[in-house]
């Protein structure tokens, strides 16, 4: 019998944890679940005699998969997928599969939410601005970038987009503009809302040229992942323009650093993109059924590495 872990440090909601455990039984698979664990040892060791893995937020790092004697394939339940070991899994002949567009709607929205939150001072009765009329960058058009653009378009923005990786005739069909650069996106937009992965080039590429280049009040918004962004950079830009604001759902390494600034930026507690119990759901589900997929007809639909 198929065994597949569902290891999760933040447990999926209970409707969804019992809709994963619905498909795989209906599958004949046997549905493990490691929830709130606080040792790594334990995912390690949970792990040692199961075929399939299912993630969130939790590190499938070399010791899992090379202890993993039966494991052929590990699904991160959303779009990142950083904290696979992509290299030991590749060795190792096991797929690694993220689940494209199923938090999607939910971090577009928290996007919204923040920038509102910092738009309005925190909710603090101060006097605040609009987003409507405003300039927003999408740095990166890929699924939450369409649903940004959308919400953004409802709130009466003008929306810009850089991504190489779509064509201009693609992204001007949504009613987006196409910027041929990404200075070219900072220089024109008061809200960049960045949707880039964490990899070699984009590591630390949020640098103090492409903030500066920012209108006058500009926000910086970040769902993304906090190693995009240079945090000298980010720490001087702080300190030379007083209009300039961050916020993000991941907080920098030197949030302690940036306290004199602190009406300039918010930072949710802890990592809430996808924190919604669709999103939670529709995740969950996807990651279910395509452990399903490949077992049953090595359908690779999905695989990233």
């Amino acid at each position: 019998m198929v065994k597949v872990l569902i290891a999760t440090d933040k447990p999926f909601a209970k409707v969804a944890a019992d809709q994963i455990r619905s498909i795989l039984s209906n599958a004949g698979y046997t549905a493990i679940f490691l929830e709130k664990y606080t040792d790594q040892q334990d995912f390690v060791n949970a792990a040692a005699d199961v075929d399939a893995i299912i993630i969130r937020s939790d590190k499938a790092d070399r010791a899992v998969i090379s202890q993993a004697k039966n494991l052929k394939i590990v699904v991160r339940a959303g779009a990142g997928y950083d904290n696979v070991d992509l290299a030991a899994a590749t060795e190792k002949g096991v797929v690694v599969m993220n689940t494209p567009g199923q938090n999607s709607n939910a971090v577009a929205e928290l996007v919204f939410g923040m920038m509102v939150y910092q738009a309005r001072n925190h909710f603090n009765g101060s006097s605040g601005t609009e987003l409507k009329d405003k300039t927003i960058g999408l740095h990166a058009y890929g699924n939450v970038g369409r649903h940004v653009a959308r919400i953004a378009k409802g709130f009466g923005m003008t929306v810009y987009a850089y991504d190489p990786f779509v064509s201009k005739e693609q992204i001007e069909q949504d009613g987006v503009i196409a910027v041929d650069s990404v200075e070219a996106l900072y220089r024109q937009c008061q809200y960049v809302s960045l949707h880039i992965p964490a990899n070699e080039k984009t590591k630390k590429s949020i640098n103090y040229a492409l903030l500066s280049a920012m209108p006058p009040q500009a926000t910086l918004i970040n769902t993304a992942r906090k190693e995009v962004i240079c945090e000298d950079d980010l720490k001087r830009i702080f300190a030379d323009r007083k209009d300039f604001c961050y916020v993000s759902d991941v907080a920098p390494d030197c949030l302690a650093e940036l306290k004199e600034f602190e009406n300039r930026y918010y930072m949710t507690p802890k990592k809430l993109g996808a924190q919604t119990e669709e999103a939670n759901i529709n995740a969950g589900i996807a990651a279910a059924q395509q452990i399903i997929a490949f077992i049953e007809r090595n359908d690779t639909t999905y695989k990233v590495n």
